[in-house]
């Protein structure tokens, strides 16, 4: 159903002053992140998932726990490793004893079963269990002993990785890659970001983080942005994008068609199409533009892009084929 120009208004100028309120309420505990911080909220509230890769000791975790501070949402971590199974993960069923000494059996739920479901190095877990998420972060179900259960709503994935520390990790499968809405790579932050995180972390006292959102006004927020309008030169513009990555396509750029394998899947489009949405919402537009798309696209796509034998021996990066599409 369409929504008047005023309702959109209305909803639109919501979106960002709630949009706000969450992102420097997580800024209280986490220092020099905002860009990173308005993509992951864009995860969020495009009912997304995120991929967040960087070296150890640059608050990975601790951005996951806080968002679910600000958004009083129930938080789950589950650390990955080796001898994880899947129904660590999930669940299982066992008996259950009554008081009137009847036996059953019942479903105990897994750490899955909660709105952030933290995955702390989801790539030191086997390919057995990493696929034990890809039916949550899907279709929001679970299903074990032949029994399907459905999953509390807003879900929302962030998987972390380590980049340098590959030994013992088994790489995510190409399937399950495709299901994060975006990946994003933290950097190590500034000095002057440095000396504000001592102040923070060292002190007598650390930062209070409050509930800022609830989940109906999540629920909000995600519905409002399937209502903004992306015009149809705006949505070939998105495609191209994508079919460029492809090595096979008239008009690819020679780096894509001599480093890279696969190109992005048509997930990557959705991830352009609804990045682009939330970026112009907090724009103040209520149409999306082909900026917004350039926004959105190394992160929708750096992981959505294979790259052949020869660019990994000659270290080519996927954000580095997704910039020259770009151009």
């Amino acid at each position: 159903m369409a929504l008047t120009k005023t309702k959109m208004q209305d909803r639109t100028k919501t979106f960002r002053q709630q949009f706000e309120r969450v992102s420097k309420e997580v800024q209280k505990r986490i220092v020099g992140y905002e860009d990173l911080i308005e993509k992951v909220l864009i995860c969020l509230f495009a009912r997304g998932h995120v991929l967040l890769e960087g070296v150890p000791g640059l608050g990975k975790t601790l951005l996951v726990r806080t968002l679910a501070d600000a958004l009083s949402l129930r938080f789950s971590r589950i650390q990955f490793t080796p001898d994880l199974m899947p129904a660590d993960i999930t669940g299982t069923t066992i008996m259950a004893e009554s008081e009137n000494g009847e036996r059953d059996f019942s479903f105990r739920q897994g750490p899955v079963f909660a709105n952030i479901v933290l995955a702390d190095e989801i790539n030191r877990a086997t390919p057995k269990t990493q696929s034990a998420l890809l039916e949550a972060m899907q279709e929001l179900t679970v299903t074990a002993g032949g029994t399907t259960h459905a999953l509390e709503t807003p879900f929302f994935v962030l998987g972390t990785q380590n980049p340098i520390e590959m030994e013992g990790t088994y790489p995510l499968p190409e399937a399950q890659v495709d299901r994060f809405f975006f990946k994003l790579q933290i950097e190590f932050v500034e000095e002057d970001h440095l000396v504000e995180v001592i102040d923070r972390t060292t002190a007598a006292r650390e930062p209070k983080v409050s509930a800022v959102l609830g989940r109906k006004e999540i629920h909000e927020m995600q519905e409002t942005v399937r209502h903004i309008a992306a015009a149809d030169h705006v949505k070939r513009y998105a495609i191209r994008t994508v079919m460029g990555t492809h090595p096979g396509r008239d008009g690819s750029p020679d780096i894509v068609r001599r480093y890279v394998r696969y190109g992005a899947s048509p997930r990557g489009i959705q991830a352009l199409i609804l990045g682009g949405k939330i970026k112009a919402i907090l724009e103040g537009r209520f149409n999306v533009s082909e900026e917004d798309i350039r926004y959105a696209a190394v992160p929708a796509l750096r992981h959505r892009v294979i790259l052949s034998f020869e660019g990994e021996a000659e270290e080519i990066s996927p954000d580095q084929i997704i910039e020259a599409v770009l151009e």
